[in-house]
């Protein structure tokens, strides 16, 4: 029993301190092509506007992702949920990273995600073709197999940092964050 409760332990600390190294840093440059076939920078096109960014590395990453698109959708682009959300003025974009082998099977996904996907996520929906290790480091993330969602701030500095399944407790952060 001690063993489980270390193991939780040390995984919080863990999760805890991804979020901590990664806060106040710039995101770094990440340029890729919406489903919309619209080139997109990621802070330099956003710039001067809050911006989430859903990053997923690899397909299990990519399941739990899409577990947040819709509620993030309704809560920052459809803005169907309330008064309160009009207040929201966010970019929001779901990045699914294509690196080593998958690069090449980029246009299938692609194609497949068009014919699977709702139009209006369509603009939201970022594919960037590239390595992420690159990203894991200068981001400081550990687990490729996981979802990370980073809050910028109007000048690209990350200002919150979550991972995993959706959960509403996950939501309510983002929004105290973009509320202070």
């Amino acid at each position: 029993m001690k063993k489980i409760i270390c193991l939780f332990a040390l995984l919080f600390i863990s999760k805890a301190n991804v979020k901590a190294q990664t806060t106040g840093i710039p995101f770094p440059e990440l340029a890729g092509e919406t489903l919309t076939d619209k080139k997109i920078t990621i802070p330099t096109d956003t710039k001067g506007k809050y911006t989430l960014v859903g990053l997923a590395c690899s397909r299990a990453a990519e399941g739990d992702m899409q577990k947040w698109l819709n509620p993030v959708y309704n809560k920052f682009v459809a803005k169907t949920s309330g008064m309160m959300d009009a207040a929201y003025d966010v970019n929001t974009f779901f990045v699914p990273i294509y690196s080593g082998l998958a690069q090449v099977t980029e246009s299938i996904g692609k194609k497949n995600m068009k014919e699977n996907t709702d139009k209006n996520f369509y603009p939201y929906l970022v594919f960037y073709k590239g390595g992420f290790k690159k990203y894991m480091e200068e981001l400081k993330l550990k687990d490729k197999e996981t979802p990370y969602f980073l809050l910028l701030d109007k000048d690209g500095v990350i200002v919150y940092v979550t991972s995993g399944k959706y959960t509403d407790k996950k939501m309510s952060e983002i929004e105290d964050v973009l509320n202070k």
